[in-house]
């Protein structure tokens, strides 16, 4: 019994379930002739381990279920950021300049252009591309004045 558990330990490879029925196999080998385990102790260590095999199937399925969700957030993630870039075409925005590094200039114009570099939305404002991340405000862009529809009768 003791080498068996050495043995296990130094291959590392066996999976749980096979050691748990291997010792249950060893222990049912080499058990005393003269008092036999009792049937109670038999179908305790059965449930035991239907117990653990029902854990380790619902442990995988919540694996794949947070791979899914943790997929499912990223897609959302760049789903967002695209329609929010998109969604400036048109728009006045004021932009903090890249270039000054003391963080006082900006930049307004109307955005005319979208694109996506690097994973990164970016606008094209004033014939020049910024990260969405250095706007600090957005307007709506100016537009004509809506039309009159007069009606005689």
């Amino acid at each position: 019994y003791n080498n068996m558990l050495n043995n296990t330990n130094k291959t590392g490879d066996a999976n749980d379930s096979n050691m748990f029925l291997t010792l249950m196999l060893q222990q049912l080998q080499n058990q005393d002739p003269t008092q036999p385990t009792d049937n109670t102790e038999w179908l305790a260590q059965l449930a035991q381990y239907s117990s653990l095999e029902q854990m380790a199937q619902m442990n995988k399925g919540l694996e794949d279920c947070m791979n899914y969700i943790s997929a499912f957030y990223n897609d959302s993630a760049i789903n967002s950021e695209i329609t929010q870039t998109l969604s400036m075409i048109g728009k006045e925005v004021t932009i903090k300049d890249p270039e000054d590094k003391e963080g006082k200039k900006t930049i307004t114009g109307k955005v005319t252009e979208a694109s996506f570099e690097d994973g990164t939305g970016k606008v094209k404002v004033n014939g020049e591309y910024y990260s969405i991340g250095n706007i600090i405000s957005v307007k709506e862009g100016e537009t004509a004045a809506p039309a009159t529809i007069t009606a005689s009768i």
